[in-house]
């Protein structure tokens, strides 16, 4: 009877054990997030003429958002996630990124100790490498003023890999048909991908290597993408090609960051353009509540033309979830250039522009 008694014991043990270890291997979390973030803006020498007033459609400091992200924890450090986020246009309603549900992300995917492979629509190494270096990030007054598509650097059917060893970051994006929305807003080209006999037409590839330090780091990036039949110019094409290569770096002083770096642009396709863009800014933190951010921008258009941008701005959290914020940016353009001092907005060739916005955020 002893011994029976010891069996069942046992059994019963093992049996608790193995239903706990079930349990704690399908820990799951689904999270609603999401930023609310938009003000009024100035700037003058619109191309239309005169100035403009009024709510933007694309940015504040931040472009607005809500999403879902969940997780399943797997056991032996792997986990399964998926990210569904939507980006909208506070003063309209509008969707953005080209009219899609889930513009800014819509993916799933496997995270372990070697790292995480993600599968759908997703952000590619344009915009990892340019997370901790960029201060002012995809904010009104930023580096889209001359390329649009680093604040919205994304990819449609796209599988990806990010890993993380000892200070070390390796990623890479491949996508088999980069943008499969219509020809609406800056990030949405017509360039569906996945046809039928042809291997090249709309596919795109990112990669990334970086290092970060406790008070430093450095990252450089690839992207190369290709064209389709009947995309919007210039990639109109599957043989012509877009490619960006990026190279920054950041360093920390105690309450002071500094960011900086250079992205060559190469167009090949009916015409061939080169650009690049070189950029160095500082944040600085006077209190835990108020922030400062500047920088400054060159942008070069190989024999076309050139334009310069600064760019300052004031934070002052009203709470932790709550953002009070101005925004100038004054950008200077040679006699052909044309890039505006707003994202989203439009300047007057060869003019000069004046821009500022006040605006509030609120995260949840």
């Amino acid at each position: 009877m002893k011994v029976t008694r010891t069996a069942l014991s046992a059994t019963f043990l093992a049996a608790t054990t193995a239903l706990a270890t079930v349990g704690a291997h399908a820990q799951s979390s689904v999270t609603l997030y999401g930023i609310v973030d938009t003000g009024v803006q100035y700037y003058n020498n619109a191309a239309s003429g005169g100035s403009v007033i009024g709510m933007p459609s694309l940015t504040g400091e931040v472009p607005s958002r809500f999403g879902l992200r969940g997780t399943e924890d797997l056991g032996g450090g792997y986990k399964t996630f998926f990210v569904l986020e939507n980006g909208f246009a506070l003063n309209s309603g509008a969707l953005n990124y080209g009219g899609r549900l889930f513009g800014r992300q819509a993916n799933v995917g496997v995270s372990s100790p070697y790292g995480s492979l993600t599968l759908g629509r997703q952000m590619n190494m344009s915009m990892y490498v340019l997370l901790n270096a960029d201060v002012i990030g995809p904010s009104i007054h930023s580096m889209a003023s001359f390329d649009s598509y680093l604040p919205n650097a994304r990819s449609d059917n796209a599988a990806g890999y990010l890993g993380k060893f000892n200070g070390f970051t390796v990623g890479g994006t491949y996508s088999t048909g980069r943008d499969a929305a219509g020809p609406a807003g800056p990030s949405a080209t017509n360039c569906a991908g996945n046809v039928a006999g042809d291997p090249v037409a709309c596919r795109q590839y990112t990669m990334m290597l970086a290092y970060d330090a406790p008070q430093f780091g450095a990252a450089a990036s690839y992207d190369v993408m290709r064209g389709g039949t009947g995309a919007s110019a210039p990639l109109s094409s599957p043989g012509y090609t877009d490619t960006r290569t990026i190279v920054d770096a950041y360093a920390k002083f105690g309450p002071t960051k500094i960011g900086g770096g250079w992205i060559r642009r190469n167009t090949s396709a009916a015409v061939h353009s080169q650009s690049d863009i070189y950029f160095l800014g500082a944040s600085y933190y006077a209190t835990p509540a108020l922030s400062f951010d500047a920088q400054a921008l060159r942008y070069l258009l190989r024999e076309t033309s050139n334009s310069t941008l600064f760019v300052g701005r004031v934070n002052y959290l009203l709470s932790k979830r709550t953002t009070v914020y101005t925004s100038v940016g004054y950008v200077t353009n040679s006699s052909r250039g044309t890039a505006a001092v707003a994202a989203g907005g439009s300047v007057g060739a060869g003019q000069n522009q004046v821009g500022v916005m006040a605006g509030i955020q609120q995260r949840f």
